[in-house]
């Protein structure tokens, strides 16, 4: 990617509060029942290679890494502590992970080095324009006809899920927010160059609806 490019980052900061962060997002986002229904809808063998885009403290590299040991699992964020984090919850589930520091525009993995790129709650702390590089970086580490699946806010349901994710808007932004809102997600995949482009599952959640996304690196 080009140097002179913006770098971004999430807006979030976890530094002192990274061990609070594991179970307020389990408890706000109903993280258990959207990563394993992720994990379903992704189908990894072993013998893939998995990349897991903003990872957090790496419990979904983690899962993958301990449900299917034959594949070959990165993760990678942008923050130091809590990558910190990410590797000793690791080493305690005793699996193999490879984790780096990186930003997703400017992913540090060479074109076509993945069969399948998950993202889970990381695109809507991003403006539109570090979505659209997000989602062209994402087409370029993938492998021909490799997998793409985001687990993130999305469009609400109905009133009630509108009024609850007030509440992630207040915190995170209104700005950066707003396309989640309004479903547009799938746009940024598609203007990328990704296929087979689409909604495949949604959940309620306290804070607003959370959508599942899935497209492929075209084969051609």
């Amino acid at each position: 990617m080009a140097g002179s490019r913006r770098q971004y980052v999430p807006a979030l900061r976890f530094d002192a509060l990274t061990r609070l962060y594991d179970p307020v997002v389990a408890i706000t986002s109903r993280e258990r029942g959207f990563k394993r229904r992720l994990l379903e809808h992704a189908q990894i063998k072993d013998g893939e290679s998995v990349l897991d885009l903003a990872c957090g403290t790496g419990t979904l590299a983690i899962e993958i890494k301990k449900e299917r040991p034959g594949a070959k699992v990165s993760a990678i964020d942008g923050d130091r502590t809590i990558l910190t984090r990410a590797r000793a919850k690791a080493k305690e589930a005793g699996v193999k992970v490879d984790f780096k520091r990186g930003l997703s525009n400017e992913l540090p993995y060479e074109a076509r080095s993945f069969d399948v790129v998950l993202s889970t709650l990381f695109f809507h702390h991003l403006t539109d324009e570090a979505k659209a590089d997000t989602a062209e970086e994402i087409r370029r580490v993938l492998l021909s006809g490799g997998r793409v699946l985001i687990a993130d806010w999305g469009r609400p349901q109905d009133p009630v899920m509108r009024a609850m994710f007030v509440n992630v808007q207040l915190l995170d932004g209104f700005r950066n927010t707003s396309s989640n809102v309004a479903g547009k997600l799938p746009e940024f995949l598609r203007e990328a160059g990704l296929a087979r482009v689409s909604v495949i599952d949604r959940m309620r959640t306290p804070l607003g609806t959370i959508e599942l996304v899935s497209g492929r690196r075209p084969t051609k």
